[in-house]
């Protein structure tokens, strides 16, 4: 490989290296095996880094050579089984609580404008820096931040306010006021008697 090849990996790694590592996360769930398995994927494409013409797709095969990776461990993985005269009591999740919360936040998202959805979907589902965000909704990073403080405060009474009214529907007392909204009508009157 040429020396101009070696350095243009180099600087391939050092831009790309924090969004790769996101997406070994994802891909396995230890930190440490996702560093594993990303080391192993960028050895992997050293190899090959001048037989990619195209470096703007640098990224997809980096990820197909994690998931390629990844699915290798897998099947190589060794099980341990351990004869017993009585199995033990294992209880099996199956999902339901993980699809209702799924369900919920879906329904809550809705209550935000588009703006704000795309957002929280880049930052928190997508995992994609502030940076990343803004250049991919083509705003500022301020405005990234602003916008989402904002969604995650609406999406927060959003959930406070339906979490009142099943608790109401059921008889129960609704929850109180959560602070800041105490704090806030409090120095609302205060600027208020300032300015009178």
């Amino acid at each position: 490989m040429a020396q101009g090849e070696v350095l243009g990996f180099e600087e391939y790694v050092r831009t790309r290296q924090d969004a790769l590592l996101r997406s070994a996360r994802r891909l396995v769930p230890d930190p440490v095996d996702a560093q594993d398995l990303l080391q192993t994927a960028l050895v992997r494409t050293l190899g090959r880094w001048d037989g990619i013409a195209d470096k703007s797709l640098a990224d997809a095969y980096l990820r197909r050579v994690m998931i390629n990776t990844r699915t290798e461990w897998w099947r190589a993985r060794k099980l341990d089984e351990v004869p017993t005269e009585q199995l033990p009591d294992a209880s099996v999740d199956d999902g339901t609580e993980q699809r209702a919360d799924r369900a919920l936040l879906m329904d809550v998202l809705g209550v935000l404008a588009p703006k704000q959805r795309s957002v929280v979907v880049l930052r928190h589902w997508e995992q994609m820096s502030t940076e990343e965000t803004a250049a991919a909704l083509g705003m500022s990073p301020g405005t990234v931040k602003s916008t989402l403080h904002r969604a995650l405060a609406r999406l927060r009474q959003e959930l406070e306010d339906r979490a009142a009214r099943s608790g109401e529907s059921e008889g129960a007392p609704a929850p109180a006021r959560i602070p800041a909204q105490r704090d806030r009508r409090h120095d609302e009157r205060g600027r208020e008697r300032c300015a009178a």
